[in-house]
């Protein structure tokens, strides 16, 4: 008998950040959650809608942004992958970095872990994006950074004023 971790066989918490900026938003998003139920991706919370400028230039539409707390088995790459696929069945289309787009789907933190390979966790830029920490403090509100260990109100307190004042929840 092959002795086994039984954390491997555990679902793991992950949160995922989906936005949209192309499109009928609201609806692209939605549709989005309903593919990752069909990859054995399973929906435990979710954020409000928030609305920000786009970046890096906010003269492109502004995004709508949620992220949700999720349970899966799949493993950091695989996940990644099925996000990637759901993104292309939506209807993004490969541009330009940072150019606007039906779906964007990331992987903020997947089970506390830090990894560095094709896959970067946690999010190396989330702990500086108001769209991502406002709806994950409204999760989870004792959230900590896997890396620094800071606690989100003080991620959330040392974004710039006007990254603060940029966002709406809807």
């Amino acid at each position: 008998m092959i002795e086994q971790d039984l954390s491997e066989n555990q679902a793991k918490y992950v949160y995922l950040g989906l936005g949209s900026n192309l499109g009928n938003k609201k609806k692209n998003i939605e549709k989005a959650k309903f593919y990752l139920l069909q990859h054995d991706i399973r929906i435990l919370k979710s954020s409000s809608y928030y609305e920000s400028l786009s970046w890096p230039n906010p003269r492109n539409p502004k995004f709508l942004n949620i992220v949700l707390r999720v349970s899966t088995n799949l493993k950091p790459q695989v996940l990644l992958k099925k996000c990637k696929k759901i993104e292309t069945d939506l209807g993004r289309k490969l541009s330009e970095r940072n150019s606007p787009r039906i779906c964007d789907i990331d992987v903020i933190d997947y089970d506390k872990k830090t990894i560095k390979n094709e896959i970067i966790l946690p999010h190396p830029r989330m702990h500086i994006r108001n769209f991502v920490l406002f709806p994950l403090f409204e999760i989870n509100k004792d959230w900590i950074h896997p890396i620094s260990k800071l606690h989100i109100k003080r991620l959330i307190l040392s974004l710039p004023n006007r990254d603060i004042r940029a966002i709406k929840q809807i």
